[in-house]
């Protein structure tokens, strides 16, 4: 075999290596979505609508974070229909409002299992972007 040959055979195994972990990244941020959006909207039925300012905000952030969480996994799922500028703002966004309501659930007693999807989803959408660049 060519040194030529090897080479090919290298940059084809590491761009197929590349594509893995991206597919992976790509699977394992919409499962965090996911359950980002599931905990999120779990914790804002909790939340009295009449409730305090504290509690409205907690309620409020915590629906965006489900639709947010909800819109980013389905852009996920669909196959090369956005370009990757388009996917990488999403991520961003995505992040943005989960570490913010992570934050508001930090103050709300009983919110810790929100807040927690809330961070991973933000270290999954991280992640993933880091595979983008």
């Amino acid at each position: 075999m060519t040194s030529r040959q090897e080479q090919q055979e290298r940059q084809e195994r590491q761009h197929q290596q590349e594509l893995f972990r991206f597919l992976e990244e790509r699977f394992a941020c919409a499962q965090a979505c996911t359950e980002c959006a599931r905990s999120c909207a779990m914790r804002a039925s909790l939340v009295d609508p009449d409730g305090t300012e504290q509690q409205e905000l907690a309620r409020r952030k915590g629906i965006m974070c489900a639709e947010v969480c909800d819109a980013t996994c389905r852009v996920l799922s669909e196959e090369n229909r956005q370009d990757e500028d388009g996917i990488r703002v999403q991520l961003e966004w995505c992040r943005t409002v989960c570490l913010e309501t992570a934050h508001v659930f930090d103050a709300y007693p009983g919110a810790e299992e929100a807040a927690a999807a809330c961070r991973a989803c933000a270290r999954a959408c991280t992640t993933f972007l880091d595979t983008l660049r």
